[in-house]
């Protein structure tokens, strides 16, 4: 996971009813395979002479020797087959409690024992679910995370629809309000139409498409980008933000990227006769919203191709995402004045007073040292800039971008005929489930939560979150976080140096659970929200407010000191995230119920689920990336040369390794999601080893009952069944695109195969599908 986890998701097993080679004790003694009966008449007896008693004492005594070796063989035959499914001493009293039998029930019923799992573990943890959980309407993928979050959401719902006098602060009846403009109970937004566009339009200087106030003679590029930037928070061109230095990560810095494209990535626009259906949706999304606000249609369509054309040019000047994961190679801090030399298309040192003046920041020296991630794509970009301003046609697509840029961020807080209109692309870019649409109210909780997440987070803690999750969390960070270190000794990649250099920043970890403390006090959490006004059916101006509010909130921290325990995840939210220039690990509320963790789960559970996912965030500060930062934040070299260049081998490893699954017939890219496989990988195993201590110390409880499954094989359950998930090709194909997380089978077939402890428990043997001669383990 990045920033986010995400927001970052299958033997056939006998019950013991035949026996190879059964053995029946009556009138004879009967073998599968044999039947031998003797007699014991004394008449018969006597007749024999000594040789014949002799031979005949031989032959029933060999008869019995081998009829008790297939005996015994089949019975280690049977335990046999039966150890890779469970461990007899363990099922003989199986937990018969309500809550066991409840448990049982719901891991059984996602499961799908026809399938082998050292063919297809995932299948085998998941196809029961995923029958039983078709995709609902109005979404285009469905998961476990998914669905949980729409149980919050019905908590929240439940207490925002109370009169508002029963909410606790300003800041949760400032959430009601505003979720209930969203729902426009009033009709507002749709009496209102396109005027609150066009009048946003009209303050931005007019555009071209509908001939409303544009100018091209007194068109400035300087103002309309300080407007669109420091006024609306819109990121067109470039992107700024202000942020921990990567360097010092005590102090705020400015720092610039590259940005403004509408698809989600470059070869969208690149790979044009691919995605051939998906520019041409794209084109008439942007005509018929052209067109709901006063354009021609032919003539709206002929500029809106111009603005794809130019943003098709952005793109081939921006850096793939998966080439841009070295930290320390994105890194260039510069000032003011060496960054205009670089790219002087704007007045780089006018543009940030005007930004920074919005706090009491009047003047900037050109001296004032700033981060770039992307000074070749800043210098082309002034070069392509100076191409279009040339001409009075190049200003006007110039404007028209800008516009549009504007304009395609504030549509969804319009009439439905222009949310209709984003249909057609969306239908492209993800498809959609039959059936219509998402209900409005899950749409609105879900800004709600965007924009005021931590007054929602109050009312979501207030409800359900029970303080001991909190100290039970704890403890398995402290257990994860042991059994993760303990691991760096068998690592024989890494010189002794490094390794303790990596012990003292796995400790240096900070983990944040639950919520942060400031919302349980209604004066604090007023105060982060007293400058924002909301209205009840103001629902698009409450949305140019809270654009501003984000912009000031970001712009304000460049005079104050870095505080390394502010949280950037509401508490509803079902994710988690690592922080590299913080070192800190942060696991909101939202995610800390089943099926990731619960009280009245063994460890097994709790582990396998909540804790794979402690450990995955644990890892991020060792992956390819954040084992950049030390354990203070800061971004250097702290590692030996030679255990870099090991490192990277077995980075290679899992991107090879990676690049070679397929969804949908596309691979996916190894490079791309490096960082979070080996968090997956890392993560998941310091959680069993994690779960072994744990068993370790304490009597393991009861097995479940029905599941045949040990408690070490629950916990590999446990772990596929939360990635539990379906999607639309569609939104699998994009996925793979631009996401930098694998998709959910892939997490968890790529996990399970290159963990050897896996295997172990479920005997499947070496070279089959989940237990490859070949594995890849960097942590």
């Amino acid at each position: 996971m990045s920033v986010k986890m995400t927001k970052y998701k299958h033997a056939e097993f006998a019950d013991d009813d035949t026996s190879v080679g059964s053995v029946q004790f009556g009138e004879g003694i009967t073998s599968s395979a044999t039947h031998i009966r003797y007699y014991t008449s004394k008449s018969m007896w006597k007749k024999r002479s000594m040789l014949e008693k002799l031979l005949l004492i031989i032959v029933i005594t060999l008869l019995f020797v081998i009829m008790v070796l297939a005996f015994l063989l089949a019975a280690a035959d049977t335990r046999i087959r039966e150890s890779t499914v469970l461990n007899v001493d363990d099922l003989e009293k199986p937990c018969l409690t309500k809550d066991c039998i409840e448990i049982a029930s719901s891991i059984l019923q996602a499961m799908d024992t026809t399938v082998d799992p050292c063919d297809d573990f995932y299948s085998y943890a998941c196809n029961g679910w995923i029958k039983a959980n078709p995709i609902p309407e109005g979404k285009s993928n469905w998961g476990t995370f998914m669905k949980l979050e729409q149980e919050n959401q019905l908590i929240v719902k439940h207490i925002l629809e109370k009169p508002i006098e029963n909410l606790k602060s300003k800041a949760e009846q400032k959430a009601k309000l505003y979720y209930e403009s969203c729902l426009d109970v009033n009709e507002t937004i749709e009496a209102l139409g396109a005027k609150p566009m066009i009048n946003l339009m009209n303050k931005i200087g007019g555009w071209n498409v509908t001939n409303n106030n544009f100018s091209i003679s007194s068109w400035s590029l300087q103002n309309v980008l300080q407007l669109i930037q420091n006024k609306y928070n819109i990121g067109a061109l470039f992107s700024y933000v202000v942020g921990e230095d990567d360097r010092n990560s005590s102090r705020h810095v400015i720092q610039i990227d590259q940005s403004g494209l509408t698809l989600p990535t470059r070869d969208h626009y690149l790979n044009a006769t691919a995605n051939e259906k998906l520019l041409k949706a794209y084109s008439d999304y942007m005509t018929k919203v052209g067109v709901l606000l006063g354009g021609e249609p032919n003539a709206t369509q002929d500029q809106m191709q111009a603005v794809i054309n130019f943003e098709t040019k952005l793109a081939n000047i921006t850096t793939p995402n998966e080439l841009r994961r070295d930290e320390e190679s994105l890194y260039h801090m510069m000032s003011i004045s060496e960054l205009q030399d670089r790219a002087g298309f704007i007045d780089w040192k006018l543009f940030f007073e005007n930004a920074l003046k919005i706090v009491g920041k009047r003047k900037i020296s050109p001296k004032e040292n700033i981060v770039v991630y992307a000074p070749e794509y800043l210098e082309k970009l002034s070069s392509l800039i100076q191409e279009y301003q040339k001409t009075d046609d190049g200003k006007i697509v110039l404007n028209n971008y800008f516009m549009w840029q504007t304009i395609k961020t504030f549509t969804s807080f319009l009439s439905k005929a222009f949310r209709d209109a984003y249909k057609g692309l969306r239908k492209v870019l993800l498809g959609t489930a039959e059936g219509g649409e998402e209900p409005q109210w899950r749409y609105c909780i879900a800004d709600t939560n965007n924009v005021l997440g931590f007054a929602i987070g109050a009312i979501f803690v207030r409800e359900v979150f029970q303080g001991d999750s909190k100290t039970q969390a704890e403890a398995m960070v402290t257990n994860v976080r042991t059994a993760f270190k303990n691991n760096f000794k068998n690592l024989n990649w890494m010189d002794l140096e490094t390794r303790l250099g990596a012990e003292e920043k796995a400790d240096a970890i900070s983990d944040m659970i639950g919520y942060p403390e400031f919302i349980l006090h209604p004066s604090q959490l007023d105060e982060r929200y007293n400058i924002l006004d909301i209205r009840r059916d103001e629902y698009f101006e409450n949305n140019i407010k809270i654009n501003f509010y984000a912009l000031r909130k970001n712009l304000e921290k460049i005079n104050e000191p870095v505080n390394k325990t502010t949280w950037s995840m509401s508490p509803p939210t079902v994710n988690a995230y690592y922080t590299p220039t913080k070192n800190q690990m942060v696991f909101p509320a939202g995610i800390l119920q089943k099926p990731f963790y619960d009280a009245k789960y063994p460890p097994s559970l709790n582990y396998g689920g909540m804790g794979v996912v402690l450990g995955h965030e644990l890892t991020h500060g060792f992956d390819d990336q954040g084992r950049e930062y030390d354990k203070d934040g800061n971004l250097h070299q702290w590692w030996n040369n030679k255990t870099i260049e090991k490192f990277k081998e077995r980075t290679k490893c899992v991107v090879n390794q990676y690049n070679k699954f397929k969804i949908n017939n596309k691979n996916i890219n190894g490079n791309q999601t490096l960082g979070e496989n080996i968090a997956d990988n890392g993560g998941l195993k310091a959680a069993f080893h994690a779960y072994l201590t744990v068993e370790k110390n304490q009597s393991v409880p009861p097995a479940l009952p029905g599941l045949n499954l040990t408690h070490r094989q629950i916990f590999f359950v446990a772990f596929a069944q939360v990635w539990c998930s379906s999607a639309i090709n569609e939104t699998a194909n994009l996925q793979i695109e631009k996401d930098s997380h694998s998709p959910a089978k892939v997490r968890v077939l790529g996990s399970l195969a290159n963990l050897k402890e896996f295997s172990n428990e479920f005997k499947c043997k070496v070279g089959s599908k989940m237990n490859p001669k070949e594995k890849c383990e960097v942590w």
